[in-house]
């Protein structure tokens, strides 16, 4: 079950809001050479080279059905690539993420690599969701380890890769970051009921369930899900606080010969 735009895009409007923020940490110049990892349908990555006037945009994804959505806004100085962010090499005046390396592992080193291929006075800047602990992923936790879906997800449960804003700082400070920039915000969001958080968390942390999931098993687990969610939130509507981490940091110059 690949993942789906139509499906994503569902809460676009809630999903966008932290892309202003985040826009927000951006050292604006002209001429730019950017990469934007884990474009997803390509609609940000579009804004993205609106705000910065000049620059080369690349926007990068490991979803073919992402991507086909997103080839369709490419035009002069915005293009599209199949690539995991794993894989990302060449050098950038800005490295931009927005919601998308919590799903690789290894953050320790995968910031000091991202950071790395800055150029001098280049910047990181990213945007991921640290909300991990909220009911919707732990019940999503407690149906997978229950039978019959243990046994057809052979035990899989998603390791999700989010350090704390101190960490983070910490890292970026190490590899000689300048300008850090790093914090938490809770993104306060109002859906109608406890099925709508499960049709927000199918377009993302329930697809690499129903990617393993035997297509048999698929609907059955989600209703588990809902029924557990609506135990959970009965009230209408419902609060959905989401929590996410945004942080940056610049590259610095090089000194000066002889200096």
């Amino acid at each position: 079950m690949p993942w789906d735009p139509e499906r994503y895009e569902q809460f676009k409007t809630e999903r966008y809001q932290p892309f202003e923020n985040l826009m927000g940490l951006v050292n604006v110049r002209d001429g730019l050479s950017v990469i934007d990892l884990g474009c997803g349908t390509g609609e940000l990555t579009s804004r993205l080279a609106d705000a910065l006037p000049g620059s080369d945009v690349l926007g990068v994804d490991s979803s073919l059905e992402m991507l086909t959505a997103a080839r369709k806004l490419e035009r002069e100085g915005l293009r599209f690539e199949r690539r995991g962010i794993e894989d990302v090499t060449g050098h950038w005046d800005l490295i931009f993420s927005n919601a998308a390396i919590h799903w690789v592992e290894g953050h320790d080193s995968l910031i000091g690599r991202l950071f790395s291929l800055l150029r001098p006075e280049g910047q990181l800047v990213v945007q991921t969701p640290s909300n991990f602990g909220h009911d919707s992923h732990t019940i999503i936790d407690e149906v997978a380890a229950s039978e019959p879906f243990r046994e057809g997800l052979d035990g899989y449960v998603t390791n999700w890769n989010v350090l704390s804003i101190d960490a983070y700082a910490a890292l970026l400070y190490a590899h000689g970051g300048t300008d850090i920039t790093c914090f938490e915000k809770v993104y306060p969001h109002v859906l109608p009921d406890a099925d709508a958080l499960a049709d927000w968390m199918s377009g993302t942390a329930l697809v690499p369930y129903m990617e393993r999931l035997p297509e048999a098993l698929r609907e059955p687990f989600m209703e588990r899900y809902r029924e557990r969610l609506r135990g959970r939130f009965p009230a209408k509507p419902v609060f959905f606080g989401f929590r996410r981490t945004l942080f940056a940091a610049t590259r610095p110059a090089e000194p000066e010969a002889g200096s």
